[in-house]
């Protein structure tokens, strides 16, 4: 056949896909869609030192006990949050059975920043007591949803001391649990380097290898805290190329609010989440993170909820603030650093998904089909809708049951919805 031979519409498709096989190939595996699981509302990190069994109860507590202490009415949270009186009365009952229930949806045993260099006798007594306090909770039904580890990076000053205490941590699991539990979490902080993150990936095969788990088992977060790690001196952006570094383990992006800032040249008094330098971080992890599963955390407040009564009321009024500005901006998770951040990190939340609540589950009926709606969305917009919903029941904002009424449908429909790969609804 010529050049010039026309052809058939069949043969004119097949060679269409042959054409794309290799870029649908490379689509599915680099941007495989949303991922299915529960994504945890905020992350709280601890020195490994002071994990202990029944730490998040304990946290819980203590959050009650400043709710009661400093903002004992309902009119208080109105006051320091800015939410309407009907919001926060709707919110609060929920965020005081979560303090009971479920007050930490991630726990971290810190080996990093917020522990520091202890000397190998100490780390290795911290890690393994850590991994057995976590192992106590499990066999009490008390573990957090998530928990693990943040050991130190791959630069050369910690990356030996890090491989070590994972390696450690891993064994300790093994050993009492018997297998690694399913909500392990490990955070990889401090990455100026793309290599390093590949040579993260190389470390969990070959722990995989050495305990005989199954490849793939072990992922990771980034920890985006450097500059290194946002833009390469090529000036591309190299947190896409890490994500990709990651061989399918890079489980999220956390970003390191005050490391950034600081290393970014602010000075510590205008260093915070909300600053320029932070969203336009945040704005590239975000663009890099996109339709490939990976998470994105957002940071913290350092800004201690603890002193006086104006001191505490201060300190939510900005973390409440704060929290409220990354779930607008499409962060859904964030750092939680001490009890008393507890109440405005749950409040702040459920006030968010409740509001969405309405709107969303009237615009998905209509684009169901059970009613007639006045907007007309596209089925991106539906998948966000569907996915503030999800994220709502998840956290215990919600309750599943007045999500199916409202929109008509089934958990399991919006949760197909919420997670659908781009694309896919074609």
């Amino acid at each position: 056949m010529t050049a010039e031979d026309p052809l058939s519409l069949d043969e004119l498709t097949a060679a269409l896909d042959a054409r794309l096989a290799d870029a649908d190939a490379r689509l599915a595996r680099e941007y495989p869609g949303a991922n299915t699981a529960r994504q945890p509302v905020h992350t709280v990190y601890v020195p490994a030192d002071r994990i202990r069994p029944g730490l998040a109860a304990d946290w819980g507590r203590e959050a009650l006990e400043a709710l009661d202490e400093f903002a004992p009415k309902a009119v208080d949270l109105v006051e320091i949050t800015g939410l309407s009186e009907s919001a926060v009365a709707e919110a609060l009952p929920r965020v005081r059975a979560k303090l009971t229930r479920e007050p930490i949806e991630d726990l971290r045993a810190d080996l990093e920043d917020g522990y520091g260099n202890r000397g190998d006798e100490a780390e290795d007594a911290d890690v393994a007591a850590a991994a057995e306090a976590f192992c106590a909770d499990l066999a009490a039904g008390a573990a957090t949803p998530y928990f693990g580890i943040r050991m130190k990076g791959m630069e050369a000053v910690g990356r030996h001391r890090g491989v070590r205490s994972l390696t450690l941590f891993l064994q300790t699991l093994l050993e009492r649990h018997g297998s690694l539990p399913d909500n392990l979490v490990l955070t990889l902080p401090k990455i100026t380097s793309v290599e390093q993150v590949e040579a993260m990936a190389w470390v969990c095969d070959r722990l995989e290898r050495r305990f005989d788990l199954p490849q793939g088992r072990l992922r990771f977060e980034l920890q985006i805290e450097t500059p290194q790690s946002i833009l390469l001196q090529d000036g591309t952006a190299a947190v896409a190329r890490m994500i990709g570094a990651g061989q399918g383990r890079a489980s999220a992006l956390h970003y390191g609010t005050y490391d950034y800032s600081a290393a970014c040249g602010i000075t510590a008094a205008y260093q915070s989440l909300a600053h320029p330098v932070a969203d336009h971080a945040k704005a590239v992890m975000q663009l890099a993170a996109a339709g490939t599963g990976v998470w994105l955390s957002d940071g913290g407040s350092n800004v201690l909820p603890v002193g006086g009564r104006a001191d505490v009321h201060r300190a939510w009024r900005l973390h409440a603030g704060l929290v409220r500005r990354s779930l607008e901006r499409g962060y859904y998770q964030g750092w939680d650093l001490h009890p008393g951040q507890l109440p405005m990190r749950f409040l702040a939340v459920y006030a968010f998904y409740r509001e969405a609540f309405a709107p969303a589950a009237a615009r998905l009926r209509a684009y169901f089909g059970a009613v007639a709606g006045g907007v007309m969305d596209e089925p991106a917009t539906a998948q966000a809708l569907a996915s503030a919903l999800v994220n709502g029941v998840r956290c215990g904002a919600l309750d599943e049951a007045e999500v199916e009424e409202r929109t008509g449908t089934d958990a399991a429909t919006l949760l197909g919805l919420a997670t659908r790969r781009v694309g896919q609804e074609q």
